[in-house]
C-alpha cells in the first residue's frame, strides 16, 4: 500500500432514497466536518419524494447522480463509488446512507486512525456506529476479526481501534487503491450483504479497522439487529448469501465454512422470532432457487437502464464480471 499521505483526498458518497426528512440532517452535517470532504457525490435512487429537491438545495455544490428507478442500496453505492473513483480522484472513498449523521469530527477521526496506524495501511476504516439514544448500533456493529494475527491485534488496539473482517455502508472510508484492485461492490445484490461482500472483499487484501472516537448516529426507525424480522426482504438475505459463498473472493474456504454456520443460525433465530413465518419461508425459496439458479450479473448490465452516466458504465464495464 502506498505510504500516508498529508493531505489525503477524500471523496464523500451519499445515496438517498425517500428520506426528505433526514437527507438534509445527513448532508449538513457532512458538510459541516471539522476536515472538510473533498468533494461530494450524491446518488438519487429515483426518489418518489422531494428527497432530490432537498439534495440540491442542501448541497448545491455536491456531483448529484439521479438514476432514473431504484437500483437499490448495491446499484446506489456502485454508482457512487464508480463516480466519485471516475470524476474525483479521491485517494479515500467516504461512504454513507442518507439516514446517517456523522458527529462533526468523524472524517478527522477516521484520517487520524490512517496515521496512528502506520506502518499498517488499511484498505478499511469505520466509524462507530450509535443509534440516536448513543447505544452501539446493532445492525452497524462489526465483530472482532477472529482471523487477524496476533501482531495485527496487538498493533490496532494499541492505536485505539479494533481489526474487523467487514464493515457496512453506514460511514466506512475506502483505499482508492484497494478499490482499483479489487473491484467495486456487485450491483445485482439490490439489497443486504453488499456491504459485506465489498468491505471483505478489499480487506482480505489488506486490514480493516473500527475507530471508536469517529462517531456517526445512524437513525433507522427502531433499533434492531440484522435478525430481526425482516419481512419480504429475507429473499435477498438468502439469495445473495448463496451467492457470496459461492462466487466472491471476499472469503477463504475456512471462512466461508464458518460465516455459513453464523447464516444459518442466524436465519434460525429470525423463524423463530418472526410473526409472519409463511414470508420467511417463502423468501428463503425464492432465494435459495435464484441464489443457486444463477450467477450475479455483470454491474454494467444490471445499471444500463438506470440512468447511469456513460463514463461511469464504462468505469464499471472495465472490471467486468463482479468477482
Amino acid at each position: 500500500m502506498q505510504p500516508s499521505l498529508p493531505h489525503p483526498r477524500v471523496v464523500a458518497v451519499v445515496v438517498a432514497y425517500n428520506r426528505q426528512e433526514l437527507v438534509g440532517e445527513c448532508l449538513a452535517a457532512l458538510l459541516n466536518q471539522s476536515r472538510p470532504v473533498d468533494a461530494v457525490v450524491i446518488v438519487d435512487n429515483a426518489s418518489t419524494d422531494r428527497t432530490l429537491a432537498v439534495v440540491r438545495a442542501a448541497a448545491p455544490d455536491a456531483d448529484v447522480v439521479a438514476l432514473t428507478r431504484n437500483t437499490g442500496g448495491a446499484g446506489g453505492f456502485t454508482v457512487g463509488i464508480a463516480r466519485a473513483m471516475e470524476q474525483h480522484r479521491p485517494d479515500w472513498v467516504w461512504v454513507m446512507d442518507d439516514d446517517t449523521v456523522p458527529n462533526r469530527t468523524a472524517l478527522d477521526e477516521l484520517l487520524a486512525a490512517d496515521a496512528a496506524l502506520l506502518p499498517l495501511r488499511p484498505s478499511v476504516l469505520a466509524s462507530r456506529v450509535v443509534w440516536i439514544d448513543g447505544q452501539d448500533h446493532p445492525m452497524n456493529t462489526p465483530r472482532p476479526n477472529p482471523f487477524a494475527t496476533r501482531r495485527l491485534r496487538r498493533h490496532v488496539e494499541s492505536s485505539g481501534g479494533m481489526p474487523v473482517r467487514s464493515s457496512s455502508f453506514v460511514s466506512s472510508m475506502f483505499s482508492a487503491e484497494a478499490i482499483r484492485k479489487a473491484g467495486f461492490p456487485v450491483a445485482d445484490y439490490f439489497l443486504w450483504n453488499d456491504d459485506f461482500e465489498f468491505a471483505s472483499r478489499l480487506i482480505r487484501r489488506s486490514a480493516g479497522v473500527v475507530w471508536p472516537t469517529s462517531v456517526v448516529v445512524h437513525k433507522t426507525r427502531v433499533l434492531g439487529s440484522t435478525d430481526a424480522d425482516p419481512g419480504e426482504r429475507f429473499y435477498w438475505e438468502v439469495r445473495n448469501k448463496v451467492w457470496l459463498f459461492r462466487f466472491s473472493r471476499s472469503l477463504s474456504l475456512l471462512e466461508k465454512a464458518l460465516y455459513l454456520a453464523s447464516s444459518l443460525a442466524r436465519w434460525v433465530r429470525t423463524f423463530r422470532g418472526s410473526a409472519n413465518r409463511p414470508v420467511l419461508r417463502a423468501g428463503l425459496v425464492r432465494g435459495l432457487r435464484d441464489g443457486f439458479g444463477r450467477r450475479p450479473h455483470p454491474n454494467s448490465a444490471v445499471l444500463a437502464d438506470a440512468g447511469v452516466p456513460g463514463s461511469v458504465l464504462a468505469a464499471l464495464a472495465a472490471v467486468d464480471p463482479p468477482r
